[in-house]
């Protein structure tokens, strides 16, 4: 991974540079969590730190972690928001997704000067002041994405945790709420639980499913 956005930015006058990525868009179950990372303009303090970093796609759950405390520490500042399942089922995954990134950008401690999104969409509309701008595949080639995958990742995985010793018979600790085939098995077992996102298509069905068998 390397700093090649960034450093063109920076040469253009912009200092803070808040990378953008979101976890959880796929899964069935649970929240979506978008996170935002502005990494220091003067390299020197993170060059441990920008060689490790990756997508969080392509990183153990260990090194995540690590990554994780490494970032929150190194970083500038970190913004993290949240789209509940209901506001998922309710604004559909898209938006939810780019209300979360908003939240994120909100909470963040400094005010960026620009902001660069992973994805084709970027979260603010057009009468945003600040300059943003998306990249396809940002947290593969953008450390300051890929940053904000980590704190992203790491952030919703301890959340579906925290709901697996709520909902122990969906094992969400295994599966993260993703469709797996053991996920889906116990969905068709047990039903949707709270969490569960009604507008995705398993979960669907298998609402319709159990009202048929009631009929």
């Amino acid at each position: 991974m390397n700093l090649s956005i960034e450093r063109k930015l920076w040469e253009q006058g912009y200092k803070l540079i808040a990378g953008v990525d979101e976890a959880g868009r796929g899964p069935l179950a649970g929240p979506v969590v978008a996170a935002v990372v502005i990494l220091p303009s003067s390299v020197v303090r993170i060059p441990s730190l920008v060689k490790e970093i990756n997508d969080s796609k392509k990183l153990s759950a260990k090194k995540r972690e690590e990554l994780f405390i490494k970032i929150k520490k190194d970083a500038v500042c970190v913004g993290v928001g949240i789209s509940s399942r209901e506001e998922i089922d309710e604004i559909n995954i898209l938006q939810a997704t780019l209300l979360a990134m908003r939240r994120a950008v909100e909470n963040l401690k400094k005010k960026p000067d620009y902001i660069i999104v992973d994805g084709k969409q970027v979260p603010f509309i057009s009468s945003f002041t600040i300059p943003q701008r998306s990249i396809v595949r940002g947290d593969s080639c953008c450390s300051s994405i890929a940053a904000a995958s980590i704190i992203a990742k790491v952030t919703r995985d301890r959340l579906m945790m925290q709901f697996a010793l709520r909902y122990p018979q969906y094992k969400f600790e295994k599966h993260k709420g993703y469709p797996t085939k053991e996920h889906i098995r116990i969905l068709r077992e047990f039903g949707p639980c709270e969490i569960h996102r009604r507008s995705f298509g398993p979960v669907k069905k298998q609402m319709l499913d159990a009202r048929c068998q009631k009929k």
